[in-house]
């Protein structure tokens, strides 16, 4: 028997029942569309974490005070000052660095006409507007003669603007943070909130006025970590890895730290985007296992209902080895069967999986416009062969009962 001889009977054997070759493959069809959707959104997802953390400025180096390992911090004590952060803006120590952006940040009561907010107030320079890529929607940002003068002045996350002044112009009026009056002077434009923060949810004031008015030590007490973390624009991508360089030396002086640990992290975008990156990859792969469990199930299926195929078609065996078929005729024409039928419900699954991608790319574009759920062509060479193999192995065990049947018993069942 030819391979197309074998496709045909199989068509027919499948077409003469309908309902049940549908029920069938409904096992391989979700399994494949799972699994197909699920690469391609995961890819979508990367996209967007990639655009989330690309928003957060352009080459960005972040510096944290101390180190996720305790012992560390015990041995070699965090700190970060502001004369690090003078001297990391001096282009004669990191020529590779173009701009600097202290934060001191803390949670704060806010309050307006008896409406109170729980915000996080952030003390910082001018130079955050241009490191951070932020923009102002009405009013103005932060100026170096309210750092100096440790100016009262605050600007607002468009969150916190929605919250505390949701029909009113604020700009001029002045609200109270931790019993602290203020002037509003501006309002951010609104960024959502991203993996590392929710500037919408923030208040930025001078930093100075942060550090020594509003959350000022204890009387008696210094700071050693007087700022929270210092965003670092370095001047272009290849200047990265030499502003890191440059910045850890640097610190390492100023510490006198000459076999010791760092006391301080520094960390890039592209670290960032790695992590996530690397986090996003295995939940994929973890939640496409799980779908993948449906096609094992499918299989089931497909070996169930060949076998009992094998007995409503004993007689049929019977006599077409009577008339001289061979083991491997009938072997091929069952396993042909499963194979067809893996293999059909394998291509519904793709059309299923390339709808749900379709589905998740509309989703995902009130988010970003280029995080599309596209489905690769691996993707779905992957799963024409994952089809095949599946209708091969969980059909052959039928295929080989079925040509092992004596054909003179076979022609006596009833």
């Amino acid at each position: 028997m030819s391979i197309v001889e074998a496709v045909r009977i199989a068509f027919v054997s499948l077409l003469a029942n309908k309902l049940r070759s549908i029920l069938t493959m409904l096992g391989i069809i979700i399994g494949v569309g799972a699994v197909i959707a699920l690469l391609s959104l995961g890819g979508a997802l990367q996209t967007l974490v990639t655009e989330e953390l690309e928003g957060l400025g352009s080459h960005l180096i972040f510096l944290f005070a101390g180190t996720n390992d305790p012992a560390v911090n015990d041995q070699v004590p965090p700190r970060l000052t502001n004369d690090d952060v003078a001297a990391l803006a001096d282009p004669l120590n990191v020529p590779a660095v173009a701009a600097v952006a202290p934060a001191f940040q803390r949670r704060g009561l806010v309050a307006y006409r008896g409406t109170s907010y729980d915000a996080t107030v952030v003390g910082v320079t001018p130079s955050y507007i241009q490191v951070r890529n932020a923009e102002v929607a009405r009013g103005m940002f932060l100026d170096e003669q309210a750092v100096q003068l440790r100016s009262r002045v605050a600007v607002l996350g468009h969150g916190v603007l929605q919250t505390l002044f949701p029909e009113s112009d604020p700009i001029g009026q002045r609200i109270r943070i931790d019993g602290v009056n203020f002037r509003v002077i501006g309002v951010m434009t609104e960024r959502g909130g991203t993996f590392a923060s929710n500037e919408d949810e923030q208040i930025f004031i001078p930093l100075t006025t942060a550090q020594d008015r509003l959350f000022a030590p204890e009387a008696g007490t210094t700071r050693k970590v007087e700022v929270s973390v210092v965003y670092i624009q370095a001047r272009d991508d290849q200047s990265i890895e030499p502003a890191i360089q440059q910045i850890t030396g640097l610190l390492r002086q100023r510490n006198n730290l000459t076999y010791q640990d760092s006391n301080f992290t520094i960390v890039t975008q592209q670290d960032l985007v790695a992590s996530f990156a690397t986090i996003t990859g295995a939940i994929t792969i973890f939640l496409g296992a799980i779908a993948a469990i449906s096609l094992v199930v499918g299989g089931i299926g497909i070996m169930n209902i060949m076998l009992v195929s094998v007995t409503e078609r004993t007689r049929e065996i019977g006599l077409r080895k009577a008339v001289g078929a061979r083991r491997g005729d009938i072997r091929l024409q069952f396993l042909v069967e499963a194979t067809v039928l893996s293999l059909l419900g394998g291509l519904l699954g793709i059309a299923l999986g390339y709808g749900l991608a379709q589905v998740g790319t509309t989703l995902l574009s009130s988010f970003s416009e280029n995080a599309r759920a596209e489905v690769q062509v691996n993707s779905i060479l992957l799963a024409t062969l994952t089809s095949i193999l599946i209708g091969i192995f969980f059909g052959l065990y039928p295929a080989v009962r079925a040509s092992q049947l004596n054909p003179i018993q076979a022609l006596r069942y009833e």
